[in-house]
């Protein structure tokens, strides 16, 4: 083909956490099906730094940016590329997948399909089974040092025949049967005494086992998709294939690994089955409901997540979760064990970031577009320590698709800086909660009100919507997250993708920010939870832009939870503010004129945001949907608990089937599609507008 050209060129590649980033020259060699790299091209006529084969691989442009993108190859080996600009990322992706392509069919060509069989790990028999005993001729050596071996560079890789891979199949089918037999023998050992079930080298032997037959079974799979090219053609470029999901159901492995056996649907209680019994979301209202802030009640809930005895209780369960789980997996599909939850939605995490609105109202009071940027800066760094709550490292509740989080905030307008001078944090908790009153005793009006609202808007992949608004100072927000999760070994990363955007009408200006990532380290003992990755905030308007990093604590010494920052004028690049600290303790901000600020997140006083009381919610706002969750878990009750929020989730899964076989939409209710984001129905800056524009026309 005219496509099939070798090409080669300057790509970044990333190698770990230590090294991060390195610039390599690549080859792709078209006629071996090689992809090779070199420190550099002056060295390109030594022998190459890694070689992977592209036959059967998959390549993956990433969704993290428009530069990176991925090889993975069939042996499990993966390249992780970064190219100058989209055109380059392109051009590899384009020419890379037309290779795979090609020596993929080869593959297919030159080798006929497998008979059709089942080889579910469920439906083998066990050691003992006629089908699967081993041959003489068989030996667990040979078996699990099959690709242990480098070829020399450029040799074609030797092709697997049918009969080999059905060899291969009886073997792993006896491995399987060996290792369930294992599990049982763990599983049956009595609970205590000198050799328990629990014992921490055998559940890590259950663990690193399971984890081993399942890495097996998926290059088998990639095996059986090449020899089976040929009966179904071949693969289409960019196919992605589906071997990084777990072979076993995690929701039914609770109990040191043994399946959970909930009650029949008739012996359910009555508050499941109400769960159950909800109607179809898009059956319900679908029309925005306007939410009254003078119903909303000063919130009085103070869950406290301080509990570390449940970690180390639960170390069996999460040892059995790691087994099912692979380096780079995406855990937006894994349902993960009740006793890591906290109390709360994560669209209620969201609102918990908006715990200083003084400081949020303040920033359209500022008196220039380099101070309105300053302060969005510093009321953007101390929104994190109160939407984490705490240290520990507790996962908030998936939101259910159309699931709506309401509150309001109010704050007296004597506690709202209006000179830079003001240090918010000066004001007392008893000072921001009381308002003033009149001789009647009645609240004044003398306040502000910042209105809240998020929506679940997507269930796969997850997105969150949500929106707040001071009208009396012309202010609003609006943003969408995508949370990604990924297991990345003895921690967890969760990104946010996704943009906000603060809209200050009064001065015409718009501020356009992202997220930083959250990661959830030391799983297998106390978790706990740092944020990582570098966050831009830009005003095209006034031309003052922020840079802002989160840095993750380095392998050897460093600081927890460093943040660093600047905030610069970009058409004369001069920087009018530095800041750096710990975005949970003490923040540092030094002014271009050589004044210093300090800011102690954990003196700063907190406003209570205020919701509807349970009766006066809707069955798809948080709170209310989560209640018996959310009780079971205040009781210390996790098996009542993952049975309700197993109730919810089983209802979602069958909604979401419905509305796919009668191919019916689904309808959000706040929220509107716009390009890649969600925006809110009715945000100020439309009904600002509409009110102006009906003004001048009465006059």
């Amino acid at each position: 083909s005219d496509h099939m050209e070798n090409i080669c060129g300057y790509l970044m590649k990333y190698t770990n956490l230590v090294t991060g980033w390195q610039y390599r020259y690549f080859v792709l060699n078209n006629d071996a099906g090689l992809l090779e790299y070199f420190v550099n091209e002056q060295s390109r006529h030594l022998k190459p730094r890694g070689t992977l084969q592209l036959a059967g691989a998959v390549i993956s442009p990433s969704d993290e940016d428009s530069h990176t993108f991925t090889v993975n190859a069939a042996s499990g080996e993966q390249y992780k590329l970064r190219a100058t600009d989209a055109k380059e990322r392109q051009h590899w992706v384009s020419r890379l997948q037309i290779c795979t392509q090609h020596h993929t069919e080869a593959i297919g060509k030159n080798n006929p399909p497998l008979k059709s069989r089942s080889f579910s790990l469920a439906s083998q028999g066990s050691a003992n089974s006629p089908g699967v005993q081993r041959r003489p001729s068989q030996n667990a050596v040979s078996f699990f040092n099959v690709g242990h071996h480098r070829l020399p560079t450029g040799k074609r890789v030797p092709i697997m025949q049918p009969d080999h891979l059905v060899d291969v199949r009886e073997m792993m089918s006896q491995a399987e049967g060996q290792q369930r037999d294992l599990i049982r023998s763990i599983e049956c050992l009595p609970a205590s005494g000198h050799l328990t079930s629990l014992d921490q080298d055998l559940l890590m032997l259950k663990a690193t086992s399971m984890a081993t037959m399942n890495c097996l079974n998926d290059c088998f799979h990639i095996l059986q998709l090449q020899h089976a090219s040929q009966q179904k053609g071949s693969l289409p470029a960019g196919t992605t294939i589906s071997w990084l999901e777990p072979k076993i159901s995690l929701a039914n492995h609770f109990k040191n690994g043994a399946a959970q056996n909930f009650p029949a649907e008739i012996n359910k209680p009555a508050s499941v089955r109400e769960e159950q019994s909800i109607a179809e979301p898009c059956q319900l209202t679908r029309e925005p409901e306007e939410i009254n802030p003078d119903e909303e009640l000063e919130d009085i809930c103070d869950d406290k997540e301080d509990d570390l005895g449940a970690v180390e209780e639960q170390r069996s369960v999460i040892l059995h979760l790691l087994s099912q789980l692979k380096l780079g997996m995406d855990l937006t599909r894994v349902v993960l064990p009740t006793f890591i939850l906290e109390k709360r939605s994560l669209l209620e995490m969201y609102a918990d970031f908006m715990s200083h609105p003084d400081l949020f109202i303040a920033i359209t009071k500022g008196s220039s577009p380099e101070e309105r940027m300053i302060r969005f800066v510093e009321y953007y760094l101390t929104s994190f320590h109160e939407g984490r709550k705490g240290a520990i490292a507790k996962k908030p509740y998936n939101p259910i698709i159309g699931e709506t989080f309401h509150c309001s905030w109010r704050m007296p307008k004597s506690n709202v800086a209006t000179d830079a001078g003001t240090n918010s944090s000066a004001h007392s908790p008893s000072e921001q909660g009381t308002l003033p009153k009149d001789p009647d005793g009645q609240a004044e009006l003398d306040y502000y009100t910042v209105k809240f609202v998020a929506e679940q808007v997507s269930h796969h992949p997850p997105v969150s919507g949500f929106y707040a608004e001071c009208v009396e100072r012309n202010m609003c927000v609006n943003a969408h997250v995508w949370t990604k999760s990924k297991f990345l070994g003895m921690s967890i990363g969760v990104t946010m993708v996704g943009e906000g955007v603060l809209h200050l009408l009064e001065h015409g200006e718009e501020y356009t920010f992202s997220l930083p990532c959250a990661y959830a380290r030391s799983i297998l003992t106390v978790p706990w939870v740092e944020l990582g990755g570098k966050v831009n905030i830009n005003c095209a308007k006034t031309g003052y832009s922020a840079s802002i990093n989160f840095h993750t604590k380095p392998f050897y010494g460093g600081k927890l939870h460093r943040v660093t920052g600047e905030v610069k004028q970009n058409m004369t690049n001069t920087v009018v503010c530095r800041v750096q600290g710990e975005w949970n303790s003490v923040l540092e901000f030094t002014y271009s004129n050589g004044e210093t600020k300090y800011v102690d997140l954990t003196k700063l006083s907190v406003t209570r945001k205020r919701v509807r009381p349970l009766e006066k919610q809707g069955p798809f706002e948080s709170r209310r949907l989560w209640q018996r969750v959310t009780e079971s878990l205040r009781d210390g009750d996790i098996d009542k608990a993952t049975e309700h929020k197993r109730a919810l989730e089983e209802r979602q899964r069958n909604e979401e089937r419905l509305r796919a076989e009668t191919e019916t939409p689904w309808c959000t209710k706040y929220f509107l599609k716009d390009g890649d984001g969600w925006v809110y129905h009715k945000p100020l800056w439309k009904t600002a507008s509409a009110a102006q524009t009906q003004q001048t026309d009465s006059n």
